[in-house]
């Protein structure tokens, strides 16, 4: 097997790892909006505290996944050859330049969620 199958494969192993984070971030999503509801119907500052925790904890999560996706596409403009095709290249730097904003967007929603005390803007696992 070659070293770029070996790589490929250790990446969609950590992929799958990920995907794992991805359901426990869904479940914890659905739980904050049940908090937030509690918090608009109620006005339970408790549960509006509570979903705040929980955001800060996923975009938190989110982050440090976006990051792996971001290392991992450092690493691949890092391998690029110089026979590897033009598109192959641009693919590669497109991937970059995603999960560069993808990351991005990831702390302006972390920044969002310390410091929107009044939940006067809707966060969402994007």
């Amino acid at each position: 097997m070659s070293r770029e199958v070996e790589n490929k494969l250790k990446q969609l192993l950590a992929e799958d790892k990920i995907w794992l984070i991805y359901i426990g971030i869904i479940f914890l999503s659905w739980y904050s909006n049940n908090l937030e509801r509690k918090y608009f119907v109620f006005n339970d500052n408790i549960s509006k505290e509570e979903y705040r925790k929980i955001m800060i904890f996923i975009f938190l999560i989110l982050i440090i996944v976006y990051f792996y996706f971001l290392k991992s596409s450092i690493e691949d403009i890092k391998n690029i050859k110089p026979s590897d095709s033009e598109r192959k290249k641009t693919l590669i730097y497109l991937s970059f330049f995603g999960s560069f904003f993808i990351l991005v967007s990831g702390l302006i929603f972390l920044f969002i969620a310390l410091v929107d005390d009044n939940l006067s803007v809707e966060l969402a696992f994007n």
